[in-house]
């Protein structure tokens, strides 16, 4: 891969938003996993009557209070990296002749058939990788935000209603640290890891509980969630 060129300026307050713009669109298709679980967990079960399959199956920690709750089910776990992993297909396949043209940049820009995620060869290797990614980075965001429920739990919040809307912090920032760190530790080397990034991504974690609760918002109104939070 040749990286000789770095593609993101780091100068200049307009060359930051670009770059955080970069980052967020690199990544919005891991965040977008907890839209995923929703689909897989809730909406296409009661449409199909598809059995979901909890978790923690209804049992408690020792403090009292259920381990996850309902809200965690192997559908939305599994179904939000589905999810993330074909979002990461789309955005490969759209933005793939870009090169390296901020901000609308292939995930898989420095990425070949020498990574890890490269399984298999042919016409649709790449799209195969993009979904590796994807599905990982969206399954990393499941268990981050799987942690924020065991802690919300542990306080005795609820999953729903007034008492959760007092967490918001730790509805947004687990699976975001998730997603990044799982990112770094996996996906070294690879654009969406650029060093010029760093400070971005980092902004993006900030304001990641603002762009949680727009799009729970949405889901709220296409009836994906029965809250708006």
């Amino acid at each position: 891969m040749d990286v000789s060129s770095p593609p993101f300026q780091t100068s200049g307050i307009e060359s930051f938003f670009v770059n955080v713009l970069c980052v967020l669109l690199m990544y919005g298709s891991a965040y977008l996993a907890n839209t995923g679980a929703m689909l897989f967990g809730k909406w296409i079960p009661d449409k199909t009557g598809m059995s979901v399959i909890i978790i923690d199956r209804g049992r408690n920690y020792s403090d009292g209070h259920r381990i996850l709750g309902d809200g965690k089910s192997w559908n939305g776990l599994i179904g939000g990296g589905i999810f993330s992993g074909i979002l990461f297909i789309i955005a490969h396949n759209i933005w793939n002749g870009n090169g390296t043209s901020a901000p609308f940049i292939d995930p898989l820009s420095y990425a070949d058939s020498s990574d890890w995620f490269w399984f298999f060869g042919g016409e649709l290797s790449s799209s195969f990788a993009a979904f590796t990614m994807g599905f990982v980075l969206g399954f990393s965001c499941m268990i981050g935000d799987m942690c924020g429920s065991f802690v919300k739990r542990r306080r005795g919040l609820k999953r729903e209603g007034d008492e959760s809307s007092e967490a918001p912090l730790l509805d947004t920032i687990p699976f975001a640290i998730a997603i990044f760190a799982s990112s770094f530790l996996l996906f070294d080397g690879q654009i969406i890891t650029h060093p010029n990034l760093v400070e971005e991504i980092l902004f993006l974690l900030l304001i990641t509980p603002v762009i949680h609760r727009s799009f729970n918002i949405l889901g709220y109104k296409f009836g994906l969630k029965e809250v708006p939070y």
